[in-house]
């Protein structure tokens, strides 16, 4: 048994203890204390006998009402019981999570996980069957979404809106993956709605000779300065680094109807491939605004689709640029 000894309500409130078990141990340690029957506790608090063993055995959760009744017959808080309520359901629940995970981890075929780790996507760990079932919960929690039928229906069908530069690009837990971290740094950029204004393609016209002026300086200057140019039109600009397996320049896409993305890989890294690869993109928000639906991904540094946006946006490129 529990040697426990009630605390006043005031020390009690920062009492947090992190167990397993249900309340309803706590109450049966105060009864052999006590040396009272649960026929003897349900009589006190109000309940059935029936209700209490319930309580006791975590089969009905402890509601505010039986925190109060508990607190005028122990003396406890009623936060004290809350609290350990709420702990109790939480570890249940972490508990059912991670076997729902362990029923899942066929999920992570379909990611290179290495590749995930090497980005730092994941923390680098020993890929076992033990570890299968975590990587799984911190795979949902970087893409947002509650179980794989999710990641399913939001980034593995957006595949029916890719609009591909190369047969390669097929791998969808790669890019989706970086597609990801894409979002994750735009969402980071809207944070201040002040300094985001919605998607103006007057004023992105307007920029484009400043932008088109930085492209004889280096990376160090003309970088803050294109973003902020990209910036007042309500475009955003984030660079995120390749992912094995994605085959992937650039993308664009839109967030939302306001939104524009740009997202560049920095794929080879040479300066008239970056300037290329952004003008690329530049010309399919240009072009190609009412296809909002669509996720142009590409990679400049192959021969192309023949699909007609991929020839309008390469031909918008060469001629801005040369």
């Amino acid at each position: 048994m529990t040697n426990l000894t009630l605390q006043k309500a005031s020390d009690t409130q920062s009492f947090a203890p992190d167990w397993v078990s249900p309340p309803g141990d706590t109450i049966l340690d105060l009864l052999e204390e006590r040396d009272w029957t649960q026929n003897q506790l349900a009589d006190r608090l109000g309940y059935s006998t029936k209700h209490v063993s319930q309580l006791i055995n975590g089969k009905v959760p402890l509601s505010e009402d039986a925190a109060i009744r508990l607190q005028n017959v122990f003396g406890a808080s009623a936060g004290f019981w809350l609290t350990r309520e709420a702990q109790y359901r939480q570890r249940i629940a972490s508990i059912e999570a991670a076997e729902q995970n362990a029923n899942m981890v066929s999920w992570l075929d379909q990611f290179p996980i290495k590749a995930l780790m090497d980005a730092g996507v994941l923390d680098k760990c020993r890929v076992d069957a033990k570890s299968k079932p975590q990587l799984v919960g911190k795979l949902l929690a970087f893409f947002g979404v509650a179980t794989p039928n999710q990641w399913q229906s939001h980034y593995c069908d957006m595949q029916l809106a890719f609009r591909r530069s190369r047969e390669e690009q097929s791998n969808i837990g790669a890019i989706s993956a970086w597609l990801r971290l894409g979002e994750q740094a735009a969402e980071k950029l809207l944070l201040d709605k002040s300094a985001n204004p919605k998607y103006d393609e007057a004023r992105l016209r307007a920029n484009l000779p400043h932008i088109r002026a930085l492209t004889t300086l280096t990376p160090t200057e003309f970088l803050p300065q294109l973003k902020q140019l990209l910036q007042e039109a309500g475009v955003a600009l984030v660079l995120v680094p390749a992912i094995t397996g994605t085959h992937v320049s650039g993308v664009a896409r839109w967030l939302n109807p306001h939104r524009p993305l740009i997202q560049l890989s920095l794929y080879g890294k040479s300066n008239d491939k970056f300037w290329f690869t952004l003008c690329h993109e530049i010309a399919h928000i240009l072009l190609h605004s009412k296809e909002k639906k669509s996720v142009f991904l590409d990679d400049t540094g192959q021969a192309g689709s023949n699909s007609k946006q991929e020839q309008e946006a390469n031909a918008w490129a060469r001629d801005f640029l040369i």
